[in-house]
C-alpha cells in the first residue's frame, strides 16, 4: 500500500512446492501444514507440499489463504493443476488458455460498482442504508444450550460432526420448497431458525452466510476470493405456522442477498454492534448449503483421492454446512 491505497503487485513466485520425506504421522503432518497460519507481509498466500509415502504413493497438500481464494476456485484450480501434470508428464509446459479478465480486473469493477460511500445515490450508501435499518436493534447475541460458560475471549477451538440427512427427508424438503415458492436454503434456514428458538436462542435470530459473489460468467475460471458475507434476521413468533414462516424467510433472504454487494467489514462498521471479543459481531451461527462444482481429479494412470482433514478452529458458536447429493 502507498498514499493511494492498497494496490496489486504481481511477485516472482519462485518455488511454492515443498518435497518432504515419508513423516511418521502423515495426518498429523497434513494437519499441522495446512494450519499454519500466514504472514502475509512477507508471505505468497498459497504453499504446497508433497509427501512421499511410497514409491507410488504420494500426498500433495496445496494450502490457500482464504484472501486468494474462495470455495467455487477449488474447481478451477484443480484442473489447471491437473492440465499442468499431465503436461509436464509428457515433457511439455502447460498451455493454458488466457483468462478473459484478471482478479485486478474485478477489483476495479467492484470499486466502480460501490461508488463513492459520500454518494448518497452510490451502491455503497444504498445498501448500508438498508443494513443499518434491517439489522437496528439485533441483539448482540443469540444464546445457544451449553454445558458451560463461553470464554471471555473467544479461542476457536472447534470440533467437526458429521452426519448425514436420509433420502426422505431430503425429498421432503425440496417439496416444501417446491410449494411454498421458496430454495431449499431457504427452507432449510426456517427450519434452522425454528430448532434455535425452540432451544432458548430467543425470537430475533440472524444467521449468517455466504454469497458467491460471481456474477459473471468471465469470473467462473477464475481463482480469486470473491465470497461476501451477508446476514439474515429473522423474528420467529411461535403462532406462525412453518408455511407462513418459510414465506417469511424467503422475502427477507431475497432482499438480503439483494444488498450483498456492501462487503461484511463495512456492514459492521454502518451498524457498530457492541464489539466482544468473546463472540463473532451480528451473528454466530452461520448456514452454509454448498452449490458449487467438487473438483474433478481424473487423470489417466494416475489413481487420485480426496482425504479431507478435521479442522479444529471456528470463529462461530455454530457452522451448519450441507451439501445435497442425487442420483448416488
Amino acid at each position: 500500500a502507498d498514499a493511494d491505497g492498497p494496490h496489486q503487485v504481481a511477485v516472482d513466485a519462485g518455488s511454492v512446492l515443498d518435497f518432504t520425506e515419508a513423516p511418521a504421522d502423515v495426518h498429523a503432518a497434513v494437519a499441522g501444514f495446512a494450519g499454519a497460519g500466514f504472514d502475509l507481509t512477507v508471505e505468497l498466500p498459497v504453499r504446497a507440499r508433497v509427501l512421499r509415502l511410497g514409491a507410488q504413493e504420494h500426498v500433495l497438500v496445496l494450502v490457500l489463504h482464504h484472501i486468494a481464494a474462495d470455495g467455487v476456485s477449488v474447481a478451477p484450480l484443480a484442473r489447471d493443476l491437473i492440465a499442468a501434470y499431465a503436461a509436464r508428464t509428457a515433457g511439455a509446459a502447460p498451455a493454458w488458455a488466457p483468462l478473459p479478465v484478471q482478479y485486478a480486473d474485478y477489483t476495479l469493477w467492484q470499486r466502480e460498482t460501490l461508488g463513492d460511500p459520500d454518494d448518497p445515490d452510490s451502491t455503497t450508501a444504498r445498501q448500508r442504508e438498508f443494513w443499518t435499518r434491517t439489522l437496528a436493534g439485533l441483539p448482540d447475541r443469540i444464546v445457544l444450550p451449553a454445558d458451560r460458560p463461553g470464554p471471555a475471549v473467544q479461542s476457536g477451538a472447534s470440533a467437526d460432526v458429521a452426519f448425514t440427512v436420509d433420502a426422505d427427508v431430503h425429498a421432503r424438503l425440496r417439496a416444501v420448497a417446491a410449494t411454498e415458492n421458496a430454495t431449499v436454503f431457504m427452507t432449510v434456514h426456517a427450519a434452522l431458525v425454528a430448532l434455535l428458538s425452540r432451544l432458548g436462542a430467543g425470537d430475533d435470530i440472524a444467521v449468517g452466510t455466504a454469497v458467491a459473489g460471481r456474477g459473471a460468467a468471465e469470473l467462473d475460471d477464475l481463482v480469486g476470493m470473491f465470497v461476501n458475507t451477508v446476514v439474515l434476521r429473522t423474528p420467529v413468533r411461535p403462532e406462525v405456522t412453518f408455511a407462513d414462516l418459510v414465506a417469511q424467510v424467503r422475502e427477507a433472504d431475497l432482499a438480503a442477498f439483494a444488498h450483498a454487494d456492501l462487503p461484511f467489514d463495512q456492514v459492521v462498521e454502518a451498524v457498530r454492534p457492541a464489539r466482544s471479543t468473546a463472540h463473532h459481531p451480528l451473528f454466530q451461527v452461520s448456514l452454509a448449503l454448498a452449490d458449487f462444482a467438487a473438483p474433478t481429479l481424473e487423470l489417466d494412470g494416475l489413481g487420485i483421492a480426496v482425504e479431507d482433514i478435521a479442522r479444529d478452529s471456528s470463529q462461530f458458536d455454530l457452522a451448519l454446512e450441507l451439501r445435497e447429493h442425487t442420483g448416488d
